[in-house]
């Protein structure tokens, strides 16, 4: 998992790679993006490193 992580003056703009349709944990959903977790960046705000957990999702 690739991702990418910037601030652009009040927005934090996030580039995660796509991966290949897999079930989430309950099955109910196909994860295509995920951080499997949280992932701590370089990304700052008031000198403090952003954490960051996504998980993006398709209904089958």
């Amino acid at each position: 998992m690739a991702m990418k992580v910037e601030i652009k003056g009040k927005k934090l703009c996030i580039e995660i790679d796509l991966e290949k349709p897999t079930p989430s944990a309950s099955g109910k959903t196909m994860v295509v993006a995920s951080t499997r977790g949280n992932a701590v960046t370089e990304a700052t705000v008031d000198g403090k490193p952003v954490t960051i957990g996504l998980n993006a999702y398709i209904k089958p």
